[in-house]
């Protein structure tokens, strides 16, 4: 019997795959990005719960660090060892590692244990979107590419809409199954997951061998670790220890020697890099890098303060404010769809980052006229502005990025395209947040001056029957009892007596408080919102102005498989040492004696 492996079989139109089986292979990679982007929308509205049951309240930040800093790190690391061990059996490990991750925090006793178990479960979670569209790059040209990806956007927004939910019923319920509620948030990725297993391993055909000769950069890897943890550490940190604290001088310190030490490393590691530093020499993969590190920061950052206003101005429920965002949704998907379908239509690309970042800058600066009083639709319309303008960016970014790289190394560029777009993320998180919190107090004390706004305010709250109600006691005890005492010993009113913090901690006094009482908070907090807005909106600018630069090369028209296929058949039947192929349903192999192939 003789081991065997061929070229791939083209089908009569010269496709090595046929719709139908490109169709199965996307099935089993959507199953794994949904897992990955489920878990955050639910998560993220479930964290309150949690923190509460566990008593930790204070290091829930710790439980998203924990996620967000192995996730970032593995992102690279997966894939460079999917280009050398293939992606199948790199994207089942990361699936089955996230699950594990998944079990073990579902049955977390503490906040530091929990925080420990989703950094098992961000190894793995790091790989389930980079590798879904590696693998996307193997089997589609680039210009087929942008047609299919609609598909995994549609997993995005439905897990956007559904995770609220998800999340809020799990978190509301005492208990399911005799299992505390909250813990099935972990719990439902099990079944999910092993659904998703079944898939890939089911559908996803592609090559699982070594590639001989190549050496894995341990060093490299070690470095993007001691960049990235002291870094993302004082990113979430920062605000609360204070930039220039002690603490966040040494990890700066050891953020800066990781990254020079991770340069230096590459520019040795030549090919065999983490993150080859010759891919920055093309120009195409460097700006589509740079405007990924921009457009995460402008969307990673904006977008976790929108839910904030929906819940604390608009007076919405995690879960109903998870329903809220279906308009940036909409018009993303919109977006991608068409996008997609005209960049598999006519092969163009060009327009698609310039009208995307323009439309993402107007969005913010749409926004930046955001008052307390506009009505829910006003800010759907920024909403969807906003999402109309990523729609476009997303995937276009990642297409050009992985059409301007050799096919050898498409694995690492979408990995590292991911990768710097986390990393604008995380920037934009961390400082948007501390642009959001460090003008609370500025905004606050301006809005508790305001005549306007404090006279009918002091006035509702010296009324027995305002200030005896239970909905306003809250309010009451914390802010009006003071300031009224302040008015009654004859001095004027001001931002004292905590009002700065007032929004850093505790808010649900604010939830059922009657809005004469509150409406000096909601102008505070939207007036300190505005400026995360125009922060947001003048990265989208500078984005818009960067992406004029961008080249566009035409897109290839065949995929890595076919390219690989057409090779083989030009060499009579050989396939050139690790490009990539498609597996045959029987084993086929080139007998070495006759030259021909034989069949077990």
């Amino acid at each position: 019997m003789t081991a065997t492996s061929t070229a791939p079989t083209a089908t009569p139109s010269g496709a090595v795959l046929s719709h139908r089986q490109i169709l199965l292979i996307i099935v089993g990679l959507m199953s794994g990005m949904f897992l990955s982007s489920l878990d955050q929308t639910v998560v993220g509205t479930s964290i309150r719960t949690i923190a509460d049951d566990l008593n930790g309240l204070s290091l829930q930040a710790w439980v998203t660090t924990a996620y967000l800093i192995t996730s970032t790190i593995s992102t690279p690391i997966l894939g460079k060892l999917s280009d050398i061990f293939g992606r199948r059996p790199i994207f089942l490990i990361a699936i089955s590692i996230f699950l594990v991750g998944s079990l073990m925090s579902g049955f977390a006793w503490s906040m530091y244990s929990l925080a420990a178990f989703r950094a098992v479960q961000g190894v793995g979670g790091g790989g389930l979107m980079a590798l879904a569209l590696t693998i996307m790059g193997d089997i589609l040209a680039p210009r087929e590419r942008a047609k299919y990806q609609g598909y995994f956007l549609a997993v995005f927004g439905t897990s956007s809409v559904i995770g609220p939910l998800v999340g809020g019923l799990f978190a509301g319920a005492d208990s399911i199954l005799f299992i505390t509620g909250w813990r099935w948030v972990f719990l439902i990725n099990l079944p999910i997951g092993a659904a998703a297993l079944y898939l890939v391993v089911r559908f996803l055909r592609l090559p699982n061998r070594h590639r001989d000769g190549v050496v894995i950069d341990w060093w490299g890897a070690a470095f993007v670790v001691l960049a990235l943890v002291p870094g993302l550490i004082v990113a979430e940190q920062g605000r609360e220890w204070g930039w220039d604290a002690p603490g966040s001088f040494v990890c700066y310190a050891l953020a800066l020697v990781g990254v020079v030490g991770f340069i230096l490393t590459e520019l040795r590691m030549g090919t065999n890099a983490l993150i080859p530093m010759r891919l920055f020499r093309n120009a195409t993969f460097a700006m589509a890098t740079v405007l990924g590190v921009l457009v995460g920061f402008a969307m990673f950052g904006a977008l976790l303060t929108i839910p904030l206003y929906l819940q604390l101005v608009q007076g919405l429920t995690p879960t109903e404010s998870g329903l809220a965002m279906i308009p940036l949704i909409l018009g993303l998907m919109s977006a991608s769809i068409i996008s997609g379908q005209t960049i598999a239509r006519t092969g163009r690309y060009r327009l698609f980052p310039i009208l995307g970042t323009g439309l993402l800058a107007a969005a913010f600066g749409y926004m930046t006229f955001m008052t307390p009083d506009r009505p829910l639709w006003w800010a759907w319309i920024g909403m969807f502005g906003i999402g109309l303008g990523l729609g476009q960016l997303m995937q276009t970014l990642t297409i050009a990025s992985q059409n301007a790289v050799d096919v050898r190394y498409i694995g690492v560029a979408t990995s590292s395209s991911t990768f710097f777009r986390q990393i604008g993320g995380t920037l934009g998180t961390a400082v948007l947040f501390s642009v959001l919190f460090s003008r609370l107090p500025d905004t606050l004390g301006a809005a508790f001056r305001d005549r306007s706004l404090i006279e009918p305010a002091l006035r509702a709250a010296a009324d027995p029957a305002v200030a005896n109600a239970p909905a306003n006691a809250g309010i009451m005890e914390r802010i009006y009892t003071p300031l009224l005492q302040a008015v009654q010993s004859g001095r004027t009113p001001d931002a004292s007596g905590g009002l700065g913090t007032a929004l850093d901690g505790d808010t649900s006094f604010l939830t059922s408080a009657a809005r004469v009482l509150k409406l000096p908070f909601l102008t505070g907090f939207t007036d300190a919102m505005v400026t995360v807005f125009m922060v947001a909106g003048v990265v989208a600018l500078v984005a818009f102005v960067l992406s004029w630069f961008l080249k566009t090369p035409p897109l290839r028209e065949k995929s890595p498989l076919q390219e690989a296929a057409d090779a083989a058949r030009a060499a009579g039947g050989l396939v050139e040492p690790g490009a990539p192929q498609q597996q045959q349903p029987g084993p086929v192999e080139q007998d070495p004696r006759t030259g021909q192939p034989a069949r077990t």
